[in-house]
């Protein structure tokens, strides 16, 4: 069954894959001027695209749809019914492994390398952190290929794309399913060679290729770290598969290793390099920089990203390990920091931006925050329950904002929207829904609300329950976001649903609601985002965690947190409930009780606004450290390295000169039979003279 739930989505890609290659080349008459059916027009109107407007459906009038590969139809059928068969086995397994009496199962695979010490076996791992992942995963996977049928309907790379989706599903799957770290590592690098296909899909949109690059390039950074958190694993344990590892974490604590010259604590110096590259998957401050941009891919792929694979990897990483950060105080003590300044960083910067897409991009940011926050103060039960949470409110509204986006022609930006209520009903519910589950909406002191409620409180009581340097700092901001989320949420809701519109009346007019394939996973995950939280509140985090987990995330008798998060005061568990009613406050109050506040306080705070728009300038400071700085040096080694040097003395200095001998050495070649005869007599007498001189002793 294991192996079905992890290989169905790989065989999904090789087939779609391969009919990406050989059908669509074949069948796809070439349009005049030559080249393939979607070389010439496909992407032209992406590339005049100002706005980032991701979408490839051609309603414009003058853009008929291209001829599709007749497999595009199969390869849509084929990968998404695979995808819905590895999810419906993948609950089987949770059910099974999470709630009834199956145990910790290894599931080999094949050997895969042996060199000295360093034995690595393919194998699966089964608990049941590996099969709560394998549920998020399969299950947004299998929405979001159903959700694309209708989405890129009118795309002729629809194979590609297909593929593309099934394959970062089967890079993620062997990433929660791995039994040691080089495996681990393996999916790690999978989903991020996926993620950089699907961000760059449309690769004739400059904006794309440079998002796809940069996510790379960001991403290359934290795996420098996790590589080398990797080696130090090995060299401190002797072993990188986890059974081993954890057995022996006792053994290991307390010793020490020299990094950089200098002697740390093991444990600290290789949970902070594997945290890096959490970092830069989770995409947590100072590495964030990639996710915002990683919009410039169609929406389904951006859901896909924010709710189930990519950025869920640092934070199943950090607790899988969980083990290890136990035994480095420091290291959860900057989890806990990089966590809360991250979850009020992105909370501050989504309070302004206009994209749709870019505001529910910020507040994935904020929320995976939130859930290293959990894992810092060592409430992994309650990090892993926001990520689960997540999942289904995140995906819903990133589906509900293509919708949105689908209706109005590609148009992103929500100061050109409003007074959608009407117009698209259906989608504009599913999207309250989602914003009621991640404002956490609920009765305060009850198990009863949306399924943000649940988690993101939990996370929050366990903050102020926490014991380290900064379980303080992260409970005030936490709370603190909580009201921003409130209210950049709200804020977009009232700007694309309610009052007048602000659209051109032609795209207004013609604006209608999504096809019932795209409609019936926003229905099912809305599902998800009103239960999750009340329905599995107990297994994760209450009476039942225990029993629930089974082992598979740390739960030490000495761990208190779990224990302490339930007895703080009535006012600590109250408090994130009035802060999402503030939030809620202030943007009815700014877009509809009074709408032209917002730009009366922008104008007025201009200095400030201008930080939160630019993201704190991020971005420009890296420019001017990182990007300007390397293409200085790879300017310097071209025009100097390369072409003063290697050039001035290789191809135009030794060259030139052997060039110019051999130009008078054929001078001497002639052609007239009597200076050969003359060159041989010299020949003959400087023969006879060496042999009289010198070659008789």
């Amino acid at each position: 069954m294991y192996s079905l739930i992890v290989f169905l989505p790989l065989i999904g890609f090789l087939i779609a894959g391969a009919i990406a290659l050989f059908g669509a080349s074949a069948t796809v008459p070439a349009p005049v001027g030559g080249g393939h059916g979607h070389d010439h027009h496909a992407h032209d109107h992406h590339a005049h695209d100002d706005h980032g407007h991701d979408d490839a459906h051609g309603h414009d009038d003058h853009h008929a749809a291209e001829p599709a590969a007749p497999g595009s139809r199969i390869s849509e059928l084929v990968t998404t019914g695979l995808m819905f068969v590895s999810a419906f086995l993948s609950w089987i397994s949770f059910i099974s492994v999470g709630f009834g009496e199956a145990e910790t199962l290894r599931v080999p695979v094949l050997e895969w390398m042996t060199s000295g010490a360093l034995v690595v076996d393919w194998s699966f791992r089964i608990d049941t952190l590996t099969a709560m992942m394998l549920v998020v995963v399969t299950t947004v996977s299998s929405l979001v290929h159903l959700y694309s049928i209708g989405y890129m309907h009118e795309d002729p790379d629809r194979p590609r794309f297909f593929g593309y989706l099934s394959l970062f599903t089967f890079a993620m799957l062997m990433l929660v399913t791995s039994d040691n770290l080089v495996q681990m590592f393996f999916g790690w690098e999978g989903v991020g060679l996926a993620s950089y296909l699907l961000i760059g899909f449309w690769y004739k949109k400059p904006s794309a290729v440079a998002a796809a690059i940069k996510a790379f390039v960001v991403n290359r950074v934290g795996d420098f770290g996790f590589a080398l958190g990797i080696f130090g694993v090995f060299v401190m344990f002797g072993s990188i598969s986890f059974d081993a590892i954890f057995a022996n974490t006792e053994a290991v604590a307390g010793k020490t290793m020299v990094f950089l010259g200098h002697e740390f604590d093991a444990m600290t110096v290789i949970c902070l390099l594997l945290f890096m590259g959490a970092m830069g998957k989770s995409a947590q401050f100072l590495l964030h920089t990639w996710l915002p941009d990683a919009m410039e891919g169609p929406t389904p792929v951006s859901a896909l990203i924010h709710a189930a694979t990519m950025v869920t990897a640092g934070v199943f990483m950090v607790a899988r390990l969980s083990p290890l950060f136990e035994l480095s105080h420091t290291a959860l003590t900057v989890v806990t920091l990089v966590g809360a300044t991250t979850a009020f960083f992105a909370a501050t910067v989504g309070l302004v931006q206009n994209d749709i897409k870019r505001v529910i991009a910020y507040s994935t940011c904020s929320q995976l925050g939130y859930m290293f926050v959990a894992l810092g103060v060592g409430a992994y039960g309650a990090g892993v329950f926001h990520l689960f949470t997540h999942a289904f409110f995140k995906a819903l509204l990133f589906l509900g904002a293509g919708s949105v986006i689908h209706a109005m022609h590609h148009e992103q930006d929500m100061r050109n929207m409003g007074g959608l209520r009407k117009k698209i009903p259906v989608t504009f519910w599913v999207m309250v829904i989602g914003t009621l589950a991640i404002t956490g909406v609920g009765i305060p002191l009850t198990h009863i609300g949306f399924a943000g409620f649940l988690s993101k409180d939990a996370i929050i009581e366990a903050a102020y329950a926490g014991h380290n340097a900064f379980s303080g700092y992260a409970f005030g901001l936490t709370v603190l976001a909580a009201a921003f989320t409130s209210f950049y949420s709200w804020r977009l809701i009232f700007l694309t649903f309610f009052g007048e519109t602000r659209a051109d009346h032609h795209t207004f007019d013609h604006a209608h609601e999504s096809p019932r394939v795209m409609l019936v996973p926003l229905a099912v995950l809305s599902v998800g985002a009103v239960l999750a939280g009340m329905v599995f509140y107990d297994a994760f985090v209450g009476e039942a965690q225990a029993e629930f987990w089974k082992g598979s995330v740390f739960y030490g008798a000495e761990n208190h947190i779990l224990h302490a998060m339930h007895e703080v005061p009535a006012w600590v568990k109250a408090s994130p409930f009035f802060a999402m009613l503030a939030g809620l406050g202030v943007a009815y109050w700014f877009y509809i009780a009074n709408p032209e506040m917002p730009k009366q306080l922008a104008a007025r705070h201009d200095a400030l606004y201008a930080f939160l728009l630019n993201k704190w300038y991020f971005d420009e400071l890296y420019d001017i450290l990182f990007v300007r700085s390397a293409k200085a040096i790879g300017r310097f080694l071209w025009k100097t390295g390369d072409g003063t040097v290697i050039d001035g003395l290789g191809p135009n200095g030794i060259a030139a000169r052997v060039q110019d001998v051999s130009a008078r050495v054929v001078r001497l070649q002639t052609g007239y039979v009597y200076h050969y005869a003359f060159a041989m007599l010299i020949g003959v007498a400087a023969l006879i003279t060496w042999a009289m001189f010198g070659g008789t002793h």
